[in-house]
């Protein structure tokens, strides 16, 4: 079985022994590759504040922030399933986008027509210089998959890592039951 390419829409799984405390048992969500760099956000780690706390317009719904990844954590990025409704919106793969009109987004929010199942915000992002993830790749950092936005929406993020792994079956699903810190069994 070949490995499978970087590109928009594919997930990078951390390899248990990655070695990197921030993307430690992440999945990333890779949202742009090319000759000038790739970027995406980490989908499985919530932060401890959520959207409102850091809204200056009135939310009224309680949405959790993620942590996109340890660059510019001061800036709000989001991923959703719903282009149709929100303009500006920039295809990842048929049924993932990101970005587009955040006052629409707020709008709907607030009229509750989406929900945590359409969409999901992130503080920061993560992202690489030219050729640095494809060296990463290269060097077996991270296991690569085609992302699903039904999964992807629908996967509690304390479960993601291991729940991705044992989907994805074979040696996957085995790596998925090793444990953080294998001096502990």
């Amino acid at each position: 079985m070949s490995k499978a390419s970087l590109k928009s829409g594919t997930l990078l799984i951390a390899e248990p022994f990655l070695g990197d405390p921030n993307f430690e048992r992440s999945v990333i969500l890779l949202c742009n590759h090319n000759d000038e760099g790739s970027f995406g956000f980490v989908l499985n780690q919530i932060s401890k504040i959520n959207l409102q706390e850091i809204q200056e317009d009135e939310l009224y719904v309680d949405m959790p922030l993620y942590i996109g990844g340890p660059v510019e954590q001061n800036t709000l990025h989001f991923i959703h399933c719903i282009p149709e409704q929100i303009e500006g919106s920039i295809p990842i793969v048929s049924d993932l986008s990101w970005s587009g009109n955040f006052e629409q987004i707020k709008s709907l929010l607030n009229l509750g027509k989406i929900n945590e199942q359409d969409i999901r915000f992130f503080a920061g992002y993560s992202g690489w210089s030219a050729g640095q993830l494809q060296d990463e790749y290269d060097e077996n950092a991270w296991i690569v998959t085609e992302a699903d936005a039904d999964f992807v929406f629908k996967t509690p993020a304390k479960n993601f890592w291991r729940e991705i792994l044992k989907k994805m079956g074979g040696k996957h699903k085995a790596i998925a039951h090793y444990p953080t810190d294998p001096r502990l069994n």
